[in-house]
């Protein structure tokens, strides 16, 4: 019987990934991604407010005047998963006070496009959801 490396272990497993099957890992992922939160962090950290720019490092207290609404917890806890899930990565400079910055990593930056494009289109539309919302409401 001949063995499988673990190089084609890995294709055939992502081959096999289907985020409509409740206990496949990528649906965990898709919950992660499609939180609000971190819609706005990575568009935040991929060009800044406007998303304009180019991406660039923040500092924690940067982002959260940034995310109006966003609780030291909540913004805590994001941070966190997205730097286990390897989407942003966490410097820490030894300074007074100590200086802790987060920046895109690879991978980020590659789901950067999408998540900037969906904020986008969120405030593109936004008169046109209202509309519908108000006229199914009437």
């Amino acid at each position: 019987m001949a063995t499988t490396a673990a190089a084609e272990k890995r294709a055939q497993a992502k081959m096999e990934y289907d985020a409509f099957l409740a206990v496949c890992p990528s649906r965990k992922l898709l919950d992660r991604i499609s939180d609000k939160w971190v819609a706005l962090i990575l568009a935040a950290l991929g060009s800044g407010p406007d998303c304009a720019g180019e991406p660039r490092p923040m500092r924690y207290s940067e982002l959260s005047r940034l995310l109006a609404g966003v609780s030291q917890k909540m913004l805590t806890q994001t941070l966190r998963a997205l730097e286990r899930d390897g989407l942003i990565s966490r410097s820490v400079a030894p300074t007074v006070p100590v200086t802790v910055t987060y920046e895109l990593t690879a991978l980020g930056l590659s789901l950067h496009a999408m998540m900037r494009g969906l904020k986008l289109w969120a405030q593109d539309h936004m008169d046109e959801v209202l509309a519908h919302r108000e006229a199914y409401d009437a």
